[in-house]
């Protein structure tokens, strides 16, 4: 190899140049003396459960302003609480929902749980988001509920999903999980649909851990919601009276606590990571083959819970897996995303239920399942960062698009990079 090969090559960090960001960016979660103070005074104060302390119904009352809603109900996790929605929503054994591929497993598995059937729509390319065309054409007459999901924090499609909703007399419930601060125009996530659902996991933009909550508009749903969340019980009832099937899915207060204080953060940290979401996609559209996630006009307010984006390995001059991975020796902490649709994971294609769809079955193959573009993030072009680095300064986000430009650059070197 000649040396001015040499001297090219050595510029990677992959093979053995300087780091472009030597130093970590930030982390999370972000907290503080305001969440030791709230801790320690739920556990002075010897109330540690829902039912007693003030903590979990206060952070209701708050979640439910911030997010357009009259009423929210927290439960132990974003898991549950849309398996709680759809059976508030009195949908039946057997009955479909739809749902998209390209998401965590819980919004699909939250449906068999409930004992339903999921029904996989493809998502839109540019947006990632559930595509209304594919909820339109999965609509069957035993369709009877639709869970778009707000992926990596920008709502989906809600008017042509809501308008869908109506013409077939569907439930929509918003799975906002990525969604905490999001405004679908003027309207917050989770206050679109029929029912809502956030999660509060470890990695999300409002966290306490572990735990989730169901927001909604509907005195109606809302009581259901709370009845199955509190063992069954009703308002007015008497401690040991059950109504309908359901099980102790409270959230603590001490998980309270923490998410109190947390949600005094949400707004300005939302701001922050939309702005440099907004800023890092206008930069990093100039390099060619690289797509951030199309921002639709829409949306007022991405949470980034995600920063989105696709690799063209034709237009950037190298496959995706050997970008990647230049760019993570270069200390930018990236992901490939979702390496296969959720369709095809082994327990829809074994269908691997337990005790759920019994009835169901016969009739069901996954394996038959196909989602182009889905399958396409998930195998050649998806990619995205996390959260906490759009907590940083510019001085962060330039640092990311100095790391593409010079990956960009010395492209020609990753062709025989091995993934």
């Amino acid at each position: 190899m000649k040396t001015s090969q040499l001297t090219t090559r050595s510029a990677l960090a992959l093979f053995g140049g300087p780091k472009i960001r030597p130093r970590p960016f930030p982390t999370w979660p972000v907290f503080g003396p305001p969440e030791e103070r709230r801790l320690l005074r739920a556990l002075r104060s010897g109330k540690w459960g829902k039912l007693h302390g003030p903590e979990v119904a206060e952070f209701e009352r708050r979640f439910a302003a911030l997010h357009g809603c009259q009423h929210a109900i927290a439960v132990v996790n974003g898991t549950v609480s849309l398996r709680i929605a759809l059976m508030a929503a009195g949908l039946q054994a057997g009955d479909e929902v739809i749902v998209p591929p390209y998401t965590f497993l819980a919004t699909a598995t939250a449906v068999v749980e409930a004992n339903m059937v999921p029904v996989f729509a493809d998502v839109e390319l540019e947006t990632f988001n559930l595509d209304p065309r594919a909820v339109a054409a999965a609509i069957t007459p035993r369709t009877r509920a639709i869970m778009p999901v707000h992926f990596a924090g920008q709502p989906a499609d809600m008017d042509r999903i809501m308008a869908l909703a109506r013409k077939h007399k569907l439930i929509v419930i918003e799975d906002a999980a990525h969604a905490h601060g999001a405004l679908f125009k003027k309207k917050p996530a989770g206050s679109i649909g029929h029912l809502g659902s956030f999660s509060f996991q470890s990695s999300k933009n409002l966290t306490c851990g572990e735990g989730g909550i169901i927001t909604t508009n509907n005195a109606r749903l809302a009581e259901a919601c709370r009845s199955i969340h509190n063992c069954g019980r009703i308002p007015g009832g008497v401690w040991y009276e059950h109504h309908v099937m359901s099980a102790n899915y409270r959230l603590g207060e001490f998980q309270g606590a923490v998410l109190n204080t947390q949600l005094n953060r949400l707004i300005a940290q939302t701001k922050t990571r939309d702005r440099n979401g907004q800023y890092l996609a206008a930069r990093l559209r100039q390099i060619p083959g690289v797509y951030p996630q199309r921002r639709t006009a829409a949306t007022a307010r991405h949470s980034y819970h995600l920063f989105l984006f696709r690799i063209d390995a034709s237009a950037f001059g190298a496959p995706r897996a050997a970008v990647l991975k230049a760019l993570a020796a270069e200390g930018i902490p990236v992901s490939g995303g979702y390496p296969i649709p959720l369709y095809r994971q082994p327990l829809f294609l074994n269908q691997a239920f337990g005790p759920y769809l019994p009835g169901s079955r016969k009739k069901l193959n996954f394996g038959e399942v196909h989602c182009p573009n889905c399958e396409r993030l998930c195998a050649e072009q998806g990619a995205w960062l996390e959260q906490s680095l759009f907590l940083g300064s510019r001085k962060d986000m330039d640092d990311i698009v100095r790391a593409f430009a010079k990956v960009y650059e010395h492209r020609s070197l990753l062709n025989q990079v091995q993934s």
